[in-house]
């Protein structure tokens, strides 16, 4: 079975994505609430700063939608490389039951 890298892509991107922008906004409300994890992503991301902003959470956002996706696009394309490669008549019989 293959994956559809575009879809693993997306899916990663905006899981990730809205992973950092849940944990910048839930640290707007309650500051010790992952701020060591917000201080790690912004070593990991330049101009990411954890200085606690709406607008840092939404940035945060955007890199984890761009790195989510790049992580998701290599993980589909190495799992579609690595697994074994259907025959074809299989596929044919499948498709006409």
């Amino acid at each position: 079975m293959r994956l559809s890298v575009k879809a693993l892509a997306t899916s990663f991107g905006i899981l990730w994505g809205a992973c950092l922008f849940v944990v910048g906004l839930i640290n707007l409300a309650a500051p010790a609430y992952g701020a060591e994890f917000l201080r790690g992503m912004g070593s990991v991301y330049p101009g990411f700063y954890h200085a606690r902003t709406f607008l840092d959470a939404l940035l945060g956002a955007v890199y984890g939608l761009i790195d989510g996706a790049i992580a998701g696009w290599i993980f589909g394309w190495l799992y579609n490389y690595f697994s074994p490669k259907q025959d074809s008549n299989v596929t044919r019989i499948n498709r006409a039951a």
